[in-house]
């Protein structure tokens, strides 16, 4: 399978597939209920943590569960990489994550994937989904996944006020017309890029799940609907939808769910800080975790049939 950009660009290569099991084969013949147990956890910022407080909540997230799936935000360019190892390190077991707008903050887009994508290549435990395919989970479900980006095609971009620390801290992403000015134009045209980008992967990963499985759980860091887009309990508005939606992946999730309507998809995203949950299709839900700086938390549980 092709990568959607060349490697350097967009970074990660071409998708490879990777699969883990979900419960330690030790467990297997014991007296232990036989439910695979899944935590989702986004938007957790283990940069806004000290070392005990990181620590301590890694090693509650490793009781709890058989595999831990995370949706982006879990650090910046300069210590993405060392929290990934530490959570490998403290969990020993599957961590199928993305990653968010945050992880590249002080660094590339590019560069970061790329790092990322060889850790998990030499990880025993690490899944990096926008270096993958699909991972079924068991012989009714799969997981797909990419970092998804907000691609300013909801909402009004052109006249939206709001700026974004991204426009800044993020060497893609940074297009100014001069000292005081962003290059709207040139801006929103990126953004469509990595949107793009972002729906091409999954379209790919979506349709392939979908012939073998009978259940699908997207990761992504970003909402794909706008009604996906939380904050304080209402959807996000024209001023903020540019930034915190990704049409581009709605559309195909939209596309091949309803080509498809004898297979349920599951989406898991973040991003907004916001949490609820929209009914798209009749097999199409969207469940966008709640999140707050310096407290991390466990959104959703699963049982994996």
């Amino acid at each position: 399978m092709q990568c959607d950009k060349p490697q350097g660009v967009w970074g990660t290569g071409p998708p490879v597939q990777k699969t883990l099991p979900l419960v330690d084969p030790q467990l297997a013949n014991s007296s232990r209920p036989k439910l695979n147990v899944a935590l989702n956890q986004n938007n957790i910022h283990l940069n806004f943590l000290d070392d005990a407080e990181r620590h301590q909540f890694l090693e509650t997230v490793a009781e709890r569960a058989d595999a831990v799936s995370i949706t982006g935000d879990i650090g910046d360019a300069t210590n993405v990489i060392g929290f990934l190892k530490e959570i490998e390190d403290i969990l020993r077991k599957p961590v199928y994550f993305v990653l968010g707008n945050h992880d590249f903050y002080r660094g590339s887009i590019g560069k970061v994937r790329d790092e990322v994508a060889q850790l998990a290549r030499q990880s025993e435990f690490l899944v990096y989904m926008t270096a993958t395919s699909v991972v079924p989970l068991s012989p009714t479900t799969a997981l797909v996944g990419h970092d998804g980006w907000a691609d300013a095609r909801l909402g009004d971009f052109e006249k939206s006020q709001v700026f974004l620390n991204d426009y800044v801290t993020i060497e893609e992403l940074r297009k100014w017309k001069d000292e005081f000015a962003l290059d709207k134009p040139a801006l929103a045209e990126l953004l469509n890029v990595l949107g793009d980008e972002a729906a091409r992967h999954l379209e790919r990963a979506l349709r392939q799940a979908v012939t073998d499985h009978s259940t699908v759980i997207a990761l992504t860091h970003v909402p794909p609907f706008k009604e996906a887009a939380w904050h304080e309990g209402k959807h996000s508005d024209d001023d903020h939808l540019p930034h915190f939606a990704c049409k581009a992946v709605g559309d195909v999730f939209t596309t091949v769910m309803q080509e498809h309507p004898q297979s349920r998809l599951t989406v898991l995203c973040g991003h907004t800080h916001g949490g609820g949950e929209v009914q798209v299709l009749p097999n199409l839900r969207v469940l966008t975790g709640e999140a707050e700086y310096g407290q991390p938390m466990t959104q959703h549980v699963f049982e994996i049939d």
